[in-house]
């Protein structure tokens, strides 16, 4: 209850003070409006385009079959990791396979295990996935919400397309390896 009030008394107790309600209603709009966009977009490209795996628990155990770290990397896209002013203006939020694994290490530090992160899922086999671009993430974004839109069309280059079917095998990836950081 605290923390809520002094988001309040900084959101608006403050601005108050020097400007009319209509002012600081509007500029805190704005801001609400274009925060929530901006991370609406992150979130969509990383997590709902056809590239990333989408597994099915179970029937058996109602639980997901590979371990914790793979699941992290499989079902997670990451996008311009090269672009500097990408990883600043997003508090580093296009690492979001490194965000998934290491939720507690800076973003700052990205960047560099990046890379170990990739090779480490090359050589255990498992999908690491990048879009090259924003604008690559936000067109494969649009073809998932398409493909969503037309549930029985065929899905070419599915990487989990057994799933429909119980199956959740990725046919890319070797049975049994896992991802150990």
């Amino acid at each position: 209850m605290a923390g809520k009030a002094i988001l309040f008394s900084w959101a608006f107790g403050v601005p108050l003070l020097f400007h009319p309600v209509s002012a600081v209603l509007v500029h805190y709009g704005v801001a609400a409006l274009v925060l929530g966009n901006a991370l609406a977009v992150v979130f969509q490209v990383a997590h709902c385009v056809g590239e990333e795996a989408f597994p099915l628990p179970s029937t058996d155990t109602g639980r997901i079959e590979q371990a914790w770290a793979v699941h992290q990397a499989e079902t997670t896209v990451d996008f311009p990791r090269p672009n500097r002013v990408v990883a600043w203006l997003l508090g580093g939020l296009n690492f979001q396979i490194e965000h998934h694994l290491f939720p507690t290490i800076s973003h700052v530090n990205y960047p560099a295990i990046s890379k170990l992160v990739e090779q480490t899922c090359r050589d255990l086999g498992v999908a690491y996935t990048e879009h090259r671009s924003l604008r690559e993430g936000v067109t494969a974004h649009f073809r998932w919400l398409r493909r969503m839109g037309m549930p029985n069309a065929p899905r070419e280059g599915e990487r989990c397309a057994g799933a429909r079917n119980g199956n959740t095998s990725d046919a890319g990836r070797r049975p049994g390896s896992a991802l150990s950081v």
